[in-house]
């Protein structure tokens, strides 16, 4: 390989913070808004042109699993004239949001992407961002990484995993619309092994036969707009998405196989003959990438038995093992989706979100510390939204008392958390 020597620059420090949120995601987006709310001067960057992600960006069809109290049940009760309790209105939600981060005094600057990491010794005291205003510096008490893959904690030197044992990672998605869709008619399909018999066979069987590997599974949602509807069928499997070379070449895979998805629609599910394209997610959906070590492991056992830690942060949790085939089309067969029970909701530590080796920064979203099984579980919006939420708390609470998370007294954190509708 051949290198090339960046010369030596100095880089302006455009802004101080005591909070900085990276990514503004479900997740960063909770954290910045509690971080503001519980008192802390609050920056947060994301890279694209929207705050929410997947929800928006990503024009993700429904909240998916089950999380009670908190920032994510504020959002929705404001949402509530924009969707449904479970289907999302992406475009309506962008604007609810930004608004509600701007009205917490939360600094937003959309359109700017993390580049590196500023450290002084093993503590991170900042980052580096391009953005169309150039190269830019800004330093901060305590860090949140918000972006999904954990790009902050990578380049601070935080030790991580990929995927199972062997570095399989779930597949990723492009969601997209069709309009012209006879709504007295249609069916929708909410999950992998939910199916119908045509005349032409069982639909889901028809598709492992029909649609481009490795595509294969049905998956179609209401919209909040009449006559359309959401689909989550594209599939791109062996693609790391810490790698841009793979993340373009899943881009390419989902979006060719979006016609002839639509014409499988056509031919074969009632109500859809007269279907066609009007929207795609202007980002692909990546499910699974770093998950970092931390003071704790969550694990599949932790989730099931729904334990309670002591130094909660996370609670009223609910969700299946959601494990999509690493190798194609449907559900892992270790997914359990019809056999796991989850008797009681479940909690998720503060450890989880500290990161071995590395200070001043916080984990949040799907690259907490947890097994590949139980991030299956932990990594919807819902769930991260209210990771977020207990994060910004935390680390607004280091920066008034100066100390590190775990020196914080955990009881004075959950009286915190409930004075915000977290609760056991």
């Amino acid at each position: 390989m051949n290198y090339v020597t960046e010369p030596s620059r100095q880089i302006p420090v455009v802004a101080e913070t005591d909070v900085l949120v990276v990514g503004g995601g479900p997740a960063g987006f909770g954290a910045a808004l509690y971080a503001a709310r519980t008192g802390s001067k609050v920056m947060l960057i994301e890279q694209y042109g929207a705050i929410g992600g997947v929800a928006t960006s990503g024009i993700m069809s429904h909240w998916t699993g089950r999380q009670e109290g908190g920032c994510f049940a504020e959002l929705r009760e404001k949402a509530r004239d924009c969707e449904s309790e479970q289907v999302i209105n992406p475009e309506k939600l962008r604007i609810l949001m930004l608004d509600m981060l701007y009205k917490a005094g939360v600094d937003v600057q959309l359109y700017t992407a993390f580049s590196d990491v500023i450290m002084d010794g093993n503590r991170v005291a900042g980052v580096i961002t391009e953005s169309k205003s150039g190269r830019e510096a800004i330093t901060c008490k305590m860090l949140i990484d918000s972006t999904g893959d954990g790009d902050v904690a990578a380049r601070a030197g935080a030790p991580f995993e990929k995927g199972r044992d062997d570095g399989g990672m779930q597949p990723m998605t492009i969601m997209f619309k069709v309009a012209g869709v006879d709504m007295d008619r249609a069916m929708f399909f909410w999950g992998m092994e939910d199916t119908v018999q045509l005349p032409e066979g069982d639909l889901q069987t028809l598709g492992r036969e029909k649609l481009p590997k490795p595509a294969g599974h049905i998956l179609l949602y209401p919209s909040s707009i009449p006559g359309v509807v959401t689909i989550n069928m594209t599939n791109a499997i062996d693609m790391d998405g810490t790698n841009v070379r793979d993340l373009n070449h899943a881009e390419y895979i989902c979006r060719n196989q979006i016609p002839e998805i639509i014409e499988f629609l056509q031919r074969y599910v009632p109500g859809y003959e007269g279907c066609y394209l009007i929207d795609s997610a202007d980002v692909i959906g990546v499910r699974e990438t770093r998950r970092f070590e931390a003071q704790y492991q969550l694990n599949e056992d932790d989730i099931s038995q729904a334990r309670v830690f002591d130094d909660w942060v996370v609670t009223k949790s609910n969700f299946f093992f959601d494990l999509h085939n690493v190798e194609g089309a449907g559900l892992d067969a270790i997914a359990e989706y019809k056999t796991f029970k989850q008797p009681e909701p479940y909690t998720i530590p503060l450890r989880c979100f500290i990161p071995r080796k590395i200070e001043g920064l916080l984990l949040n979203g799907r690259n907490i510390s947890g097994t590949h099984k139980a991030h299956s579980s932990y990594r919807v919006m819902p769930i991260v939204m209210n990771m977020g939420h207990a994060m910004g708390i935390v680390a607004s609470m280091c920066v008034a008392q100066n100390k590190k998370p775990l020196e914080l007294d955990i009881d004075e954190i959950h009286e915190q958390l409930r004075r915000t509708n977290v609760t056991l």
